[in-house]
């Protein structure tokens, strides 16, 4: 009894700043990915976009974002310096260690919003302020990469993993490549006032990130399939993971509509033979279409991920409560990636179908942000939403949380 009573006032105490330091999961960076997704929709809403309302909360949100980027990074680095032995039980730990893309991924709805909407409408910086950010978007594109193939060779050398205990998490590490793809597809226009070759880079670039990161993706997803039909849906708050799906499938046809637009206006190219293919004057239109296509694929099934997310959010619900902590913060993102294809669809169609269902998303998932928000606030100044299960069993220079937590805590 001694022992349950030591366990539950250590759970129940006020976390000091070292503990919150040290229990600062690299799953934080999914809500600046999150609030990230927020700005962007601002930036893209269809109504009354331009008005100074519209721009001023996209701004807003940005700025907050960028503070909160800043803020976790600081922690992080923290966390790393004065604990150094945490990093080697978090990059062991098989679902905690996968949260580490989250960290570029945030990233990239600041570069988003930075070339799109601080550059091109505010025509902030000039080419000095573009050309920074496009270096920020290639020390982007290492991390994703070491992320990406870094984490993936973690996950089949050094960390144990079965079908059963699959979740959708196993996306984060590879979607990095399709989250950074679309930024590069975001950068070109810009670039392409200054230097067309480095414009043309860009997206070549990108087109290969995106290929590879949606591949990988599919191949999880496929996968995934098979773990819902042979041991049904997560439980407890992991079934907020089947939300993830829908953000490779819908970034990666953001991507695409981006890519396509940059190389019609990049192609074709005065370079090598006269008969080449990149000198015929219909390549652009031809890869447009294809990239086009290619993203209403990527919608339908992004749509189809929506759907069985609903119905298993549904189905757990009505047999279980699931208590609030930090993993809810993933849902927003994937959410605020569909709604933005919706919104860039509704561009390249002039669809008023997705222009409407691109607003009602987008409203849904600030209500959602909203939230998610308000209850993460009200845990920070107690700790209780600091939590890193890669510590339950670790001594860091002081005493541990050793209370035993179930299989679904771990997940999470």
């Amino acid at each position: 009894m001694n022992r349950i009573g030591d366990i539950g006032s250590t759970t129940l105490r006020r976390k000091s700043l070292k503990d919150i330091v040290q229990h600062f999961t690299p799953a934080w960076f999914a809500v600046t990915m999150g609030t990230g997704s927020i700005a962007i929709l601002f930036h893209n809403f269809p109504y009354a976009g331009d008005s100074p309302v519209m721009r001023g909360f996209a701004l807003g949100f940005f700025f907050f974002n960028l503070v909160l980027f800043l803020l976790f990074s600081v922690i992080t680095a923290a966390r790393y310096i004065f604990f150094p032995g945490i990093w080697f039980h978090m990059i062991r730990h098989p679902v905690q260690s996968l949260y580490i893309g989250t960290f570029p991924m945030g990233a990239t709805t600041l570069i988003n919003i930075a070339g799109s909407d601080i550059f091109q409408t505010y025509g902030f910086g000039g080419k000095p302020f573009i050309y920074t950010v496009w270096a920020c978007w290639w020390i982007n594109v290492a991390i994703s990469m070491a992320c990406c193939f870094g984490m993936m060779h973690v996950m089949i050398t050094l960390q144990q993993h079965s079908l059963k205990s699959m979740t959708t998490a196993w996306l984060l590490p590879v979607v990095t490549l399709v989250v950074g793809s679309s930024s590069g597809g975001v950068l070109v226009p810009a670039l392409q006032v200054y230097s067309p070759s480095y414009a043309l880079l860009t997206a070549t670039f990108s087109a290969c990130m995106v290929t590879i990161g949606l591949t990988l993706s599919l191949m999880l997803l496929t996968i995934y399939i098979l773990r819902l039909v042979v041991y049904g849906y997560p439980t407890g708050a992991s079934i907020l993971s089947v939300f993830l799906p829908v953000g490779p499938c819908g970034q990666a046809a953001y991507s695409l509509l981006k890519l396509g637009s940059s190389f019609r206006s990049l192609l074709p190219l005065n370079y090598g033979d006269v008969g080449g293919l990149l000198r015929q004057s219909g390549t652009g239109e031809a890869v447009e279409v294809i990239c086009v296509v290619g993203a209403m694929v990527l919608w339908s099934l992004a749509s189809m991920w929506i759907l069985f997310a609903m119905l298993g959010l549904g189905y757990t619900l009505r047999r279980e409560r699931i208590e609030f902590r930090l993993s809810f913060w993933g849902t927003v993102f994937p959410n605020g990636v569909y709604a933005n294809l919706n919104l860039a669809l509704a561009t390249t169609f002039s669809s008023t179908f997705f222009r409407v269902w691109g607003s009602i998303y987008s409203v849904g998932t600030l209500i959602l942000w909203v939230c998610i928000a308000l209850p993460t606030i009200r845990m920070v100044p107690s700790g209780r939403i600091f939590e890193a299960p890669c510590l339950e069993e670790v001594t860091m220079g002081g005493p541990t949380r050793d209370a035993e937590r179930s299989a679904d805590d771990l997940k999470n």
